[in-house]
């Protein structure tokens, strides 16, 4: 996926809010939705777009999909812009 296109999933608010709440650990998406407060149907679109940039990972683990952030594609994606800063 290119820089352009992971910039474009990552313009949604939720995107980013469900991104913030992985780095504390995985997570199914019943609690990524009822912390979100969002419907099951718009979650999974988020999530297939997460997915789709690499940005999250999916995990099934019995009755259970969990879900844990790529840290490799946002390191990837912070020494992008880093070429951009100064110092």
């Amino acid at each position: 996926m290119s820089v352009t296109d992971l910039f474009r999933v990552l313009s949604e608010r939720q995107r980013r809010d469900i991104l913030v709440m992985l780095k504390d650990g995985r997570m199914n998406a019943g609690e990524i939705a009822e912390r979100l407060k969002i419907s099951p149907a718009a979650l999974s679109y988020h999530l297939r777009l997460l997915k789709s940039a690499d940005l999250v990972m999916e995990y099934r683990e019995k009755n259970y999909v969990y879900y844990e952030l790529n840290t490799s594609v946002l390191e990837e994606m912070i020494l992008w812009v880093k070429q951009f800063g100064g110092k």
